[in-house]
């Protein structure tokens, strides 16, 4: 056999320079090293286009195999002959390395566990589309390709950080997604461990902001300059009218963003809108939502825009082509119009997301000095316990009379003037029991 080499110059005999073996009419060409310091069966594949690759012929179980070591000139001649060496003593030991080599092409991309996921846990769950659209959106084009086993935790931690600079609380939300893939592939035994089960928002860290996940809560509300702000913002800044309405009406009705978005023509009769148990966020009743004057407003102005561009399907806030605004439409929205709805990131001006508008109503209930059971119903969230046994009572008078006093609340906020000097913005329902 000849021995290979590629040292460039004149060829002594019994050595071949790589690139310099002869590339076969059709097929392919092996040429096997003498080499002492290859193994034995190693060599070198040359196809009829001409491509060159190391490879190892060895037998197994009684039977001849075959597998590419590397192709040339990435890998150079004397690391595959180094390759080989490690190979042949592996077989020796029992190791097969076409089933290993095998094995790992089989191994899953984080992108496959993701989806399957989703499709196992999360379809089915009222917030499927808002989390498969974040998966997909910020998991899968960063780390979506990275196969399940290699992935590290400085990949997460990176990920979870460049979200952050822009969005902590949808940081905060992604840490927690990535945790639960992997805890979905580590109980499939797709991966020994999940290397981010202990990771915490402690681990993140942004200039200016050493754990930028660290005041992440539920609990934000929009101070009553920022409720100015937003209500102008919308108009200054161009954005679409169904999304800025829906967004407004969130804020009017105090209804949850995905209750809102999806808001249909036949679900209004007069001043009440009616939202069927199937749309409802986390209830399995339907619920009656008393519409104000300011309420009223935006639902014809969503009307007279559907009839502007013709549109007759019945959704009060439909997207240009068809279909509802999404839930994470108004949160795109949000975030993609910051500095126009006064969104920022510092403490005079808060970071905020539209269901927080939905936060601040019911707050704007309580300055309003509606029972708090009331403002509770007004919201959406249902009786619990021995009171959900035996109070049946629709409170309806009760409900509207507060939807009123928030209604007065808003409009005076959005026309600039103090909404607790305005006449009428308390409500006494103490009289109504």
């Amino acid at each position: 056999m000849p021995t290979l080499t590629t040292k460039r110059g004149k060829v002594a005999d019994g050595f071949l320079h790589v690139d310099q073996v002869d590339v076969p009419a059709k097929g392919q060409r092996f040429v096997f090293d003498d080499h002492r310091d290859a193994a034995r069966g190693f060599g070198l594949r040359v196809t009829k286009a001409g491509g060159r690759a190391y490879i190892l012929q060895f037998s197994m179980d009684g039977k001849q195999r075959r597998m590419t070591i590397g192709a040339h000139p990435a890998l150079s001649l004397e690391a595959a002959r180094a390759e080989s060496r490690e190979l042949v003593a592996r077989i020796a030991r029992g190791e097969d390395p076409l089933a290993k080599k095998a094995a790992r092409r089989a191994e899953p991309l984080m992108r496959d566990v993701a989806e399957e996921w989703i499709a196992k846990h999360v379809s089915g769950l009222r917030s499927a589309a808002n989390v498969e659209a974040q998966v997909k959106r910020d998991i899968i084009p960063a780390i979506g390709s990275i196969r399940v086993t290699d992935l590290r935790r400085r990949d997460i931690i990176e990920l979870v950080e460049r979200k952050a600079k822009t969005s902590p609380r949808s940081a905060a939300l992604l840490l927690g997604y990535v945790r639960q893939i992997l805890t979905f592939a580590a109980d499939r035994e797709m991966v020994e461990y999940n290397v981010a089960a202990d990771l915490r928002p402690g681990s993140i860290a942004v200039a200016g902001r050493k754990n930028p996940l660290a005041n992440v809560r539920r609990g934000r509300i929009l101070n009553q300059d920022e409720v100015r702000a937003f209500w102008a913002g919308l108009e200054a800044a161009g954005i679409a009218k169904p999304t800025a309405m829906a967004l407004k009406m969130v804020l009017a009705t105090g209804q949850r963003p995905g209750e809102v978005a999806a808001m249909h023509e036949d679900e209004i009769s007069g001043t009440t809108w009616t939202i069927p148990a199937s749309r409802r966020g986390k209830t399995e009743t339907a619920m009656t939502v008393p519409l104000t004057d300011l309420a009223l407003e935006i639902i014809d102005a969503a009307r007279a825009e559907n009839a502007r561009h013709g549109r007759d399907a019945g959704l009060l806030v439909p997207v240009r082509r068809g279909g509802a605004v999404s839930n994470v439409m108004l949160g795109n929205t949000v975030r993609d119009n910051r500095e126009a709805l006064r969104n920022r990131d510092d403490p005079e001006w808060g970071h905020w997301t539209p269901h927080d508008l939905r936060r601040t109503m019911r707050t704007g209930l309580a300055a309003a000095r509606v029972r708090p059971d009331i403002a509770e119903l007004c919201v959406g969230h249902v009786k619990g316990g021995i009171e959900a046994v035996y109070d049946r009572h629709s409170y309806d008078d009760e409900r509207s009379a507060a939807m009123e006093a928030w209604d007065a609340r808003l409009t005076a906020l959005i026309n600039g003037r103090d909404p607790d000097a305005q006449d009428g913005n308390v409500v006494a329902l103490e009289a109504r029991r």
